[in-house]
C-alpha cells in the first residue's frame, strides 16, 4: 500500500474522464460528435485509446482514471460475472471490446499509470438488471446480497487486470443515503485487492466540502469536490494518502453538481497551475476531471490548460 499511495503523490497530477452510454452514445450530447444513438459496442470500438494516450503523454499527466460503468447496465469491458447475474447475452450490456485493456496497452509506452472508476450502486437504472443485482431506485437500505453479487463483478475484472491498474475509486458508496457499513465496504476492498495487493482503494461518500475518510481502510482519499478550492493541511488523512478530484468543465448555469465530463474551463491555467502546486506541497495528488469525446479526442481548452500544468511542474 505505501508504494501504490507514494507512486500517486509522486505523479503529482493525472487526469479523469467519463465515458459512458448515458454521455458518448447520447444524441443530445456535444461528446457523441453527432454519431447518434448506436449500440453500444459501435460506441466502444470508436474510442480512439492510442490518441488518448498520446494526448496525454504531450500534457504530461502522471496517471489517467477510466470509468467502466456508472448507473447502467453497461460495462467497458466484458465480464462473464454480470452476465450470469444480470441475465445477459456477451456484448448485450458489456461491450466486447476490454477498454480498459486497450488503455493500459496504450499507455504502457508512456509510462502513464491508470487507474479505473466503479461504482457501488451497480446497474440502477436499468430493468431487469438492477433488478437481479438488488438495489434499485430510490437505493435505500442497501443488502449484503446485493454487495455479494456486485464485488463478485468488481473481482471479476480485479483480477483479470491485476497488476495493470494501480487502483481504484468507488462511487456511491454512501453510508448515510444507501446504508453502507464497512463491513460491506470490505467486500470491494477485498475484491480490488485481489487483483493487486499492492493497488490503491478510495471508496466515496460524497461531496462534503471538506476531505474526510470514508472507510477505516481505504488506501487514499477520494476527494471528491465540485471546483479546486480545498488545499489539504497534510500529506495524510487518517492514514490515507490526501487526493482531490474535480471537474475543471463549465457547469450548466445553476447546477454546479453537472460539470463533470463538460468542456470549458471554470478556472484559468494560471489559478490550475498555482493550485495543482499547492496541493502538491502539501504531499497530495490533484485528479482533474475533463470531456472526452467519442473519438477519444479532448477539449482544446482543456488541453491548454493541462499542457501549461505539465509544462511548469
Amino acid at each position: 500500500m505505501a508504494e501504490g499511495i507514494d507512486r500517486m503523490a509522486e505523479r503529482k497530477w493525472g487526469v479523469f474522464t467519463h465515458y459512458l452510454y448515458g454521455v458518448q452514445n447520447n444524441p443530445e450530447s456535444p461528446m457523441n460528435q453527432g454519431a447518434g444513438e448506436t449500440d453500444w459496442n459501435t460506441c466502444v470500438d470508436e474510442l480512439n485509446v492510442d490518441r488518448i494516450a498520446k494526448t496525454l503523454a504531450e500534457v504530461g499527466a502522471g496517471y489517467y482514471f477510466f470509468t467502466l460503468m456508472q448507473g447502467r447496465k453497461y460495462m467497458a469491458a466484458p465480464n462473464t460475472t454480470f452476465d450470469e447475474i444480470a441475465q445477459t447475452k456477451p456484448g448485450e450490456a458489456c461491450s466486447l471490446r476490454d477498454l480498459p485493456a486497450d488503455i493500459h496497452r496504450a499507455l504502457t509506452p508512456y509510462q502513464i499509470d491508470f487507474y479505473l472508476y466503479y461504482t457501488g450502486d451497480g446497474p440502477y437504472k436499468d430493468e431487469p438488471e438492477g433488478a437481479r443485482f438488488g438495489f434499485l431506485e430510490p437505493r435505500q437500505n442497501i443488502s449484503r446480497d446485493f454487495v455479494d453479487k456486485w464485488a463478485s463483478v468488481l473481482q471479476e475484472y480485479a483480477t483479470r487486470y491485476g497488476q495493470r491498474v494501480r487502483g481504484w475509486w468507488i462511487d456511491g458508496c454512501y453510508k448515510d443515503a444507501f446504508g453502507y457499513t464497512d463491513d460491506l465496504l470490505e467486500l470491494y476492498y477485498t475484491a480490488c485487492k485481489k487483483g493487486n495487493p499492492n493497488g490503491i482503494v478510495a471508496l466515496n461518500n460524497g461531496v462534503k466540502g471538506y476531505l474526510h475518510k470514508n472507510f477505516a481502510r481505504e488506501d487514499f482519499i477520494c476527494g471528491e469536490f465540485n471546483d479546486f478550492t480545498v488545499i489539504p493541511d497534510g500529506r495524510y488523512i487518517e492514514g490515507a494518502q490526501a487526493h482531490i478530484l474535480a471537474p475543471l468543465g463549465l457547469p450548466t448555469p445553476g447546477n454546479i453538481y453537472d460539470a463533470w465530463s463538460k468542456p470549458g474551463c471554470k478556472r484559468s491555467r494560471e489559478y490550475m497551475l498555482e493550485y495543482v502546486k499547492q496541493v502538491n506541497d502539501a504531499g497530495a495528488a490533484v485528479t482533474i476531471d475533463v470531456c472526452l469525446y467519442r473519438d477519444g479526442s479532448f477539449d482544446p481548452a482543456q488541453l491548454e490548460v493541462l499542457d501549461y500544468i505539465g509544462s511548469h511542474i
